[in-house]
């Protein structure tokens, strides 16, 4: 039996671990647990955009990193961890379990939701679903 998962880059709209994922949605969540901003602008398209929960959207790398050179301020410590990856296409859905300590040492837990669409191999725009509202009332 064909592990679907396995075999996910020739499926049209398959269920994949992590693992299996686009190389440049792997890289994406490496570099953003690692804060590794320079890896982190290399998976985004020269004209990539984001529309994260709560902010403007950002087009362009430059504006995409300094999104993301802020985002993690709060946060001593943190991991997003993608619990399920759907791949349809240039389309990537992953539900994602993020887990961060606060500068005040307060240990937080939500769930969230990335859709990324992709082009030539690199992300091309990504939106970003969680609560925020709950986020900000732990902060």
């Amino acid at each position: 039996m064909v592990n679907p998962a396995s075999t996910v880059h020739s499926l049209e709209g398959g269920v994949a671990s992590a693992a299996h994922a686009p190389d440049c949605v792997r890289a994406y969540f490496e570099a953003i647990n690692a804060e590794d901003f320079e890896r982190l602008a290399g998976v985004w398209t020269p004209k990539a955009e984001l529309r994260a929960v709560g902010a403007r959207p950002r087009r362009g790398r430059e504006e995409i990193m300094g999104y993301f050179r802020g985002v993690f301020e709060p946060w001593a410590s943190h991991f997003d961890r993608p619990m399920r990856v759907i791949v349809a296409g240039d389309v990537v859905v992953t539900e994602i379990e993020f887990k961060g300590v606060t500068h005040y040492d307060k240990e937080l837990t939500f769930d969230a939701l990335d859709v990324f669409d992709l082009a030539d191999g690199l992300i091309a725009r990504l939106t970003t679903w969680y609560d925020l509202a709950w986020v900000r009332s732990q902060l």
